[in-house]
C-alpha cells in the first residue's frame, strides 16, 4: 500500500475545522459552491464525482484524490468506471496523471474495501 487514504482524509479534518472557523464565509461559500456544483442535473452525482477525481488526478492534488475517491465510493462508482475516468485523466494531464491515477485506483480500492466491510 502506497497511502492510507482514510487516514488522509480523516486526518485532515482538524485542519479543515480550523480553516472553517478562521474564514467562516469564504467556506460557507465553497460549500454552497460545491452543493451547487454535484446537484444532480445533466449528469448524475457519481458521473460528478468521476470527473472531480479526474480533475484531482490531472491536478496532482493528493487529499482531493483521497475526498473524491472516497465520494465515488459512496455515490456507487465501480472499479470499471475508475478506471476509464483514470484513461480521461492520464490522456489530459500525461505523465505526471499517470502516477496520480495509480493513487487514484489505490484510493478508491481502499474505501470500496472498507464499504464491502461494513455492509
Amino acid at each position: 500500500m502506497h497511502q492510507d487514504w482514510a487516514a488522509l482524509t480523516s486526518g485532515l479534518s482538524p485542519a479543515l475545522k480550523e480553516l472553517r472557523g478562521g474564514t467562516p464565509e469564504t467556506m460557507k461559500a465553497f460549500s454552497a459552491l460545491a452543493k451547487a456544483a454535484l446537484e444532480p442535473k445533466a449528469f448524475d452525482t457519481k458521473t460528478k464525482e468521476l470527473i472531480a477525481l479526474a480533475i484531482s488526478v490531472a491536478t496532482r492534488c493528493d487529499a482531493c484524490v483521497g475526498f473524491h475517491a472516497e465520494a465515488a465510493v459512496r455515490q456507487g462508482a465501480t472499479r470499471d468506471e475508475v478506471m476509464e475516468t483514470m484513461g480521461m485523466a492520464i490522456y489530459m494531464g500525461a505523465g505526471p496523471s499517470v502516477m496520480y491515477a495509480a493513487q487514484a485506483v489505490e484510493a478508491f480500492d481502499q474505501f470500496a474495501a472498507k464499504k464491502a466491510a461494513a455492509e
